[in-house]
């Protein structure tokens, strides 16, 4: 593997996963995101700052998928034999610039499929964590285009009454989280 300036795969690998979430395979990331994905292994995370504000991002204008929509904290996928809180800790600190703490696994089971309106698709088993940090955000431009710190019951209130205007599986989990912990 083929690291870059910034200590990230230049192309990583994912998890292909079979119907029942067993790894079967790997496949590159950008080869294995299309009008006809498979299933594979993701994550989500939620991240809280101590006032007990939610970040939310915006996806970079040229992510080749739901570009410019806001989105929760940041996403990813474990690389072939990375452990997804070891996978969620890299993330957190390629995308966004900051260190995670207080990892907790709120949605261990969430799974979804989504068409962009490019046509990609997004088949995932993505297990969603929530975590807390000191850090102000220092996000990587190629991955978001801003950001911004909110009350998480107003997030929640604007994902339910404009789902358009955030991704996916954001609005999904969402819809399935009890509370943030905050």
């Amino acid at each position: 593997m083929t690291l870059n300036d910034t200590g990230a795969a230049a192309e990583d690998e994912i998890v292909l996963l079979d119907g029942d979430g067993r790894p079967v395979g790997t496949a590159l990331k950008s080869a294995a995101h299309g009008p006809d994905t498979a299933l594979h292994l993701a994550f989500s995370c939620y991240v809280l700052n101590a006032d007990g504000r939610l970040l939310i991002t915006r996806r970079a204008l040229d992510k080749l998928s739901w570009p410019g929509i806001w989105t929760n904290s940041f996403c990813g996928h474990p690389r072939p034999a990375e452990p997804l809180l070891s996978a969620v800790r890299r993330r957190a600190d390629f995308e966004l610039g900051i260190s995670i703490e207080d990892i907790t696994l709120a949605l261990p089971l969430f799974r979804y499929r989504a068409t962009d309106a490019h046509g990609t698709v997004e088949n995932e088993i993505c297990p969603v964590y929530v975590a807390r940090t000191r850090d102000e955000p220092e996000p990587d431009p190629r991955e978001v285009a801003e950001y911004v710190w909110a009350e998480p019951d107003a997030v929640i209130r604007a994902a339910a009454e404009t789902p358009w205007a955030f991704s996916p599986w954001m609005v999904l989990q969402l819809e399935q989280l009890e509370r943030f912990g905050a």
